[in-house]
């Protein structure tokens, strides 16, 4: 365990955030979030004040000298994670998007057992269960959404109603297999990666989330990126499924068996 004792870390990821960045860590400064979990900011080589703004704090920060991607920036904080020590991690957004409240129902949800004494190995904090706060959502992303929900649904029999969420929780578990070569998106981990999880036997599930709409900056899915994006996104999904149920294949390309019996 960390020396802090803390069992939980919050990973956020920052581009060019340095209108938002600052107004997440206040919150995240809070008694009641700082009794349980320690903070770390991914800075993907941002060109404006970010890197400034968290060196300023009492914060862990890691500072990439090329942007990596976001996928990556999560990733090498995953393995940070492991490294220290940490039991659980929770990623969430630097825009303000992803409000605060959540990370201690993401935390209570990861720790808490089911009616088959298991627990979650990852927790999804959705925008759109019955109970979710109401979050308005552009008509490409809806189409999008609509047809990740469909594939995952037919790919595992499960229902995810939030597949791209970036809010999130994760398990040791999770995190150490998220955290190994080619086990993880280095571009970005949405709905694929949660696709392979449900594949791979890994418990999922999602709770209600409070978000807001992003009042500054500018988003990594503005313009025409969220057309790529719902491209990109439905062929990573079809090489999953292809890779896992029908070559039998491990993310990193190794036959399940062998993967899970190790050397």
């Amino acid at each position: 365990m960390k020396d802090t004792g803390k069992e939980v870390l919050v990973i956020i990821p920052a581009y060019n955030e340095e209108k938002n960045i600052a107004k997440v860590l206040d919150k995240l400064e809070q008694p009641e979030i700082q009794q349980f979990a320690d903070v770390l900011v991914m800075n993907d080589a941002s060109s404006d004040e970010t890197n400034w703004i968290v060196k300023e704090r009492k914060i862990t920060l890691v500072t990439h000298v090329f942007n990596l991607g976001y996928g990556s920036a999560l990733q090498l904080g995953y393995k940070y994670a492991i490294r220290r020590g940490y039991r659980y991690v929770i990623q969430m957004d630097a825009d303000g998007q992803h409000d605060v409240c959540n990370v201690k129902k993401i935390y209570e949800a990861l720790i808490t057992k089911d009616a088959q004494g298991n627990k979650p190995d990852i927790v999804l904090g959705s925008r759109y269960l019955p109970q979710s706060t109401p979050f308005p959502t552009a008509f490409t992303k809806r189409v999008a959404f609509r047809l990740f929900r469909r594939m995952i649904r037919l790919g595992t029999g499960k229902v995810i109603m939030d597949p791209t969420t970036g809010l999130q929780g994760l398990s040791w578990r999770a995190m150490l297999y998220y955290s190994k070569y080619n086990h993880f998106d280095d571009r970005y981990p949405d709905s694929n990666m949660i696709l392979q999880m449900l594949l791979l036997g890994y418990h999922v599930c999602e709770i209600p989330a409070v978000m807001h709409t992003r009042t500054e900056g500018k988003s990594m899915h503005s313009g025409v990126r969220p057309v790529i994006y719902m491209f990109r996104m439905f062929f990573s999904m079809l090489a999953v499924y292809t890779r896992i149920k029908i070559l039998k294949l491990e993310a990193g390309g190794i036959p399940q068996h062998e993967f899970m019996e190790g050397p």
